[in-house]
Formats: structure tokens, C-alpha cells, sequence
């Protein structure tokens, strides 16, 4: 409940603006006080919800998942348990591309929800705000058809959704060995999405066999030219460069960076482009190497975390499920890592100044905690510590259960 702003890096991610004894009072679904209960003006309260012995947080925030796509790929982990190679399960008909044929075959509706499903979870798990991606169609009628989703999704369910257009996200089949040509087709459906305005952010995915980063710059800079503001795939595998560019191009975030270089961590220190860390990933795919998250902090880098929830690497949409993979294996503390989840995932997708913060004249985003202190989220896992969600003011969830039909408008 601090009065600081901008994003928080380095030594400053140790500052979380912690008030014993607070109120929080809400009109209108924003907040009016924040701050000592002895300090508080005389409220009239129509509702008062005790929190004695409970943590209150601002609403969690994602700033990296791809929620629109059709089908599941639960069928591949057994393969991977054998040590199938992702390249034979590609064959195999699995990998990112059979979810690709599984979004284009998915009608709009379809998708729509199924996405709702995943988002009510997510909400459910204290996610008030976060971002989605398209990607998983790799050509012009499933890309738009995703992001007309994301943006129906952002306009009538009960959560802030900033949308990506991730159309260079693989190289399709039909593009094998083409990938200057995929990508020229994907800059001419950018203008369509600007047209359409269904997108806030531009994204590519920078990585051996996918691609270089010549290309990604180039494509980076265009969609800028257009008005986007860009965002990275970098350095998830293989240490390329992808994140001494993302920093050279002004993009707002780089992800993943499993293997950034010591270069890249001090672009990432001496500019305000966000590391946004994938944990789970890493996790989930049974890596040993996690990104570094100790070197980037304590070179004055600004990290968020997030669940890359997506169906083949990371299928799960628990936030708090990252925040414990942060501190056991990022070595992340307490403080850093709710600064990661909070202040500086929002300023990572654009919304620095609505999310993130409990301040007076914000949307009241609001979660109550079944947690003595914020030292015992990131400490306990493997459960939902979330007690209560508010949204705009309006209770959600209860104990993890939706609190009748509410809408948000």
C-alpha cells in the first residue's frame, strides 16, 4: 500500500509497502482509504469484511499465458517420461503443431469457452489481471479468430485481459524453410489486428530453430513503426542475444531467458525492459537450469514471474503454485517475489498504473488471504491460499467458490 511508482528493480524489489493493522475502504468498486485503521476516516460501511489475522494483497497479476487454444496434449507426458524427443513427438503428430490444428478446427465459441473455463481458475487463484497470447494459429482466419476471443473474453468476464498477437510463434508445415515468408505474412495481418484494434502488444519467439534474432528485430521494429509495443520470447533454451536486443528495441518485456547471457543481464539492469520469469516451465519440462534470477536482481533488473499457462509446457494456472517455484528455485525472497506477481507484472503488460498496488482511487482488486502473513504464501505449497476475491469492488470468490453469477462491467 506504498505511495512509490514505476516499476520496481534491483535493491528495490525488497520494498513492499507493508501496513500492520490497515483498512481498506471501497466505493464505487475503487478503493477511497488505504492505510492505518487508527488513521482512517469515518466510514459508513454498507458491507465489513474482518480480516483479523488474514494478509490483504492487490490482485494478482499474469503477465504471460497463452489462455485460447483448442484441444489438450495430456496424451505427450508419458512420452516425455520415456524420453521421447520433443522433435519425434512433433513427428508423432503432438508438439505445439497439433494444438495449432486443434485451434483452427475449434470454432469461436468453442474456444471461447474453454478459455472461460481456464480464466474463472485462474480468478479463482487471486489472477485479476493478465495477458493472453494468439499463436496457436500460424495463419491469418485462426490468429484473428483467437484474438476476437481474447477480446470478448476482456469485455464480458470478470477480469482485466491485455491482448498479444503472437502469430510468430512457430514456423507452420506449410512454411518449412520459409520463415522469412511466414513472417512477411504475419507482419500483413498485423495491420489487420491494429485495424481491428485486438491487440495491445507484439510478440515473437526468439530461439534456435524458430526464429534468429535478425529476424525478430526486424519484425519487433516494424510492429512498433504500427504502434504496438513489443514483447519477446528470448533466450528460452540458447543464449542468442534475444534479450541484449529486446533491450536495444525498447521492448517491454523479454520471457523465459533460461539462457541469457551475463550481457544480457546487464542490458536487463541498465534499461526498464522486464524480465518476466517462467518458472513453471522449467519445472514442468524437467530442466535442470532455471533462469537467473539471484544475477538479474542483484544487477538491478526488474523480474515479474508468470504461469505461461499453455497446453504443452506449462498447464497449469496456478500463480501461487510459481511463486513457491520462485523461492525454491529462482532463490528469490518473499519481498522480490510479490513484487513479481503484483507491481512489476503489471508495468510488464502495460498497466502499471491501474493493477498491482492498493492505492486510493484504483480499481479495487483485492484478495484476503487464509495466510497469517506474506512470508507464508511463497513458503506453503501445493493448495489455494486465497480466502476472498474482489474484483471492481465485488466478491467473486469465497474460499475458492464463485459468489453467485456476477458480472463486472
Amino acid at each position: 500500500m506504498d505511495g512509490s511508482d514505476g516499476i520496481r528493480k534491483g535493491e528495490a524489489m525488497k520494498e513492499i509497502g507493508l501496513v500492520e493493522d490497515a483498512l481498506v475502504a471501497v466505493d464505487g468498486g475503487k478503493v477511497v482509504y488505504a492505510g492505518p485503521a487508527d488513521g482512517a476516516p469515518s466510514i459508513e460501511a454498507a458491507e465489513v469484511i474482518d480480516c483479523e489475522g488474514k494478509l490483504v494483497t492487490p490482485g494478482l497479476v499474469d503477465p504471460h499465458t497463452h489462455l485460447v487454444f483448442g484441444g489438450s496434449r495430456e496424451h505427450e507426458l508419458a512420452l516425455k517420461q520415456q524420453g521421447v524427443p520433443y522433435l519425434e513427438i512433433l513427428k508423432q503428430g503432438g508438439g505445439i503443431l497439433s494444438t495449432v490444428q486443434a485451434t483452427r478446427e475449434a470454432d469461436e465459441e468453442e474456444l471461447f469457452e474453454k478459455a472461460s473455463f481456464h480464466l474463472d481458475r485462474m480468478l479463482s487463484y487471486g489472477i485479476t489481471t493478465m495477458e493472453a497470447k494468439s499463436g496457436y494459429g500460424l495463419d491469418a482466419d485462426t490468429e484473428l479468430k483467437q484474438l476476437r476471443v481474447i477480446k470478448r473474453l476482456n469485455e464480458t468476464k470478470n477480469a482485466d485481459i491485455v491482448s498479444t498477437y503472437l502469430g510468430a510463434h512457430a514456423i507452420p508445415n506449410e512454411y518449412k524453410g520459409r520463415s522469412q515468408a511466414f513472417l512477411d505474412e504475419m507482419l500483413e495481418l498485423m495491420e489487420t489486428v491494429k485495424e481491428q484494434e485486438l491487440a495491445e502488444f507484439v510478440d515473437i519467439f526468439c530461439e534456435t530453430g524458430v526464429f534468429t534474432v535478425e529476424e525478430s528485430r526486424e519484425y519487433l521494429t516494424k510492429a512498433k513503426e504500427m504502434g504496438f509495443d513489443v514483447k519477446i520470447h528470448a533466450d528460452e533454451i540458447d543464449p542468442l542475444g534475444g534479450t541484449e536486443m529486446a533491450c536495444e528495441v525498447g521492448a517491454i518485456s523479454a520471457d523465459h531467458l533460461v539462457g541469457t547471457s551475463e550481457e544480457g543481464i546487464r542490458k536487463l539492469g541498465e534499461t526498464d525492459t522486464i524480465a518476466v520469469l517462467l518458472p513453471g516451465t522449467t519445472f514442468y519440462l524437467n530442466k535442470n537450469e532455471f533462469a537467473k534470477a539471484r544475477e538479474m536482481i542483484e544487477g538491478n533488473a526488474a523480474v515479474a514471474l508468470a504461469t505461461d499457462f499453455n497446453p504443452g509446457s506449462s498447464p497449469t494456472e496456478n500463480l501461487q503454485l510459481i511463486m513457491n517455484l520462485a523461492a525454491l528455485k529462482l532463490r528469490m525472497t518473499p519481498e522480490e517475489i510479490w513484487n513479481a506477481v503484483t507491481v512489476n507484472s503489471a508495468y510488464s503488460i502495460g498497466r502499471g498504473e491501474q493493477a498491482g498496488k492498493i492505492r486510493e482511487g484504483r480499481k479495487a482488486d483485492l484478495l484476503v488471504w487464509d495466510a497469517p502473513n506474506y512470508l507464508y504464501v511463497p513458503y506453503h505449497y501445493g493448495v489455494n491460499h486465497v480466502r476472498t476475491v474482489i474484483k471492481n469492488g465485488k466478491t467473486l470468490f469465497e474460499r475458492g467458490e464463485r459468489v453467485g453469477k456476477v458480472s463486472v462491467s
